[in-house]
């Protein structure tokens, strides 16, 4: 039995779908089972089991675990990431939880300059140390987040970063959810740390570009300094600071650490990942 921690999120649910389309049972977690129910298509919940639980509350965890072989990991950022986690971590290891696949970030280090990823290796540290057979999925920027610039875009056809020239690689949900399906159900897999890329890494003036040509009009890029960023997402975008640090921190990442398209996912799954220009094509209503 495959738990999945996380599935009522982007990752969480795509992984959800993989497995389904595997024929591969799970039991997806929420603290309201029946909304995350409401929200699968009828393959997935034809194979999935939705159960209470609280990552807050270590007590639910174990109860949800009980009688689970593999632990499929990912929670969204956020200040309380790193606690919630290790909850989960450690029921998992009460219940005899055999595999963990933890979705962690490109810089996970102990003196990586964006506060979230500092957390994520806090956690992968976590798991080193506990001896638990462990997968480590390192996702780079997803593609669904693009469709956070579609307002600016379909009002005023610009876009807003600090980029400058720097490209970033790009990934589809749909991907990492194929990816850890790969790994949940083949044992020769797990164990190994897979960063996740697209087969492209773009800037932002090139991705500008290439939604100007799919939507027959211009799109323009201005670059903002950090500081003009941060103002702009919390003051106009009505972020959280923290979650504007974050933006932010990864962006000036990918300006003074250069991004290219690993080749993993075709070596995991023996096909190539998913285009941003067709995730751009299926979705460019949004951007009109």
């Amino acid at each position: 039995m495959i738990v999945i921690m996380g599935a009522g999120g982007a990752t969480g649910g795509a992984t959800l779908r993989s497995l389904a389309a595997l024929g591969a049972p799970s039991r997806a977690l929420s603290r309201d089972p029946a909304r995350l129910a409401a929200t699968l298509d009828e393959r997935t919940l034809a194979r999935t089991a939705t159960l209470p639980a609280d990552a807050a509350d270590p007590a639910s965890l174990r109860e949800a675990f009980r009688g689970a072989h593999q632990l499929f990991l990912t929670m969204a950022n956020g200040p309380q990431q790193v606690r919630y986690e290790l909850n989960a971590i450690e029921a998992a290891l009460d219940c005899g939880v055999e595999h963990i696949v933890k979705v962690s970030a490109p810089a996970a280090e102990p003196d990586s300059p964006v506060a979230v990823s500092r957390g994520h290796h806090l956690i992968e540290e976590r798991l080193r140390s506990s001896g638990i057979t462990t997968t480590v999925l390192r996702p780079y920027a997803f593609m669904q987040k693009l469709l956070l610039l579609a307002p600016g875009i379909a009002a005023a056809g610009v876009v807003h970063g600090a980029l400058g020239q720097a490209r970033c690689n790009y990934v589809d949900v749909r991907d990492i959810g194929d990816a850890a399906a790969e790994v949940l159900t083949r044992p020769e897999s797990a164990g190994g740390t897979y960063p996740l890329t697209g087969g492209r890494a773009y800037s932002y003036p090139e991705l500008t570009a290439l939604l100007g040509e799919l939507l027959g009009r211009p799109v323009r890029y201005v670059d903002l300094s950090p500081s003009e960023l941060h103002a702009q997402l919390v003051g106009r975008a009505g972020m959280p600071p923290w979650l504007a640090d974050h933006v932010v921190e990864i962006q000036q990442l990918a300006v003074v650490r250069e991004e290219t398209p690993d080749g993993c996912f075709l070596r995991l799954t023996g096909r190539a990942p998913r285009t941003l220009e067709a995730f751009l094509g299926e979705n460019l209503h949004r951007f009109r």
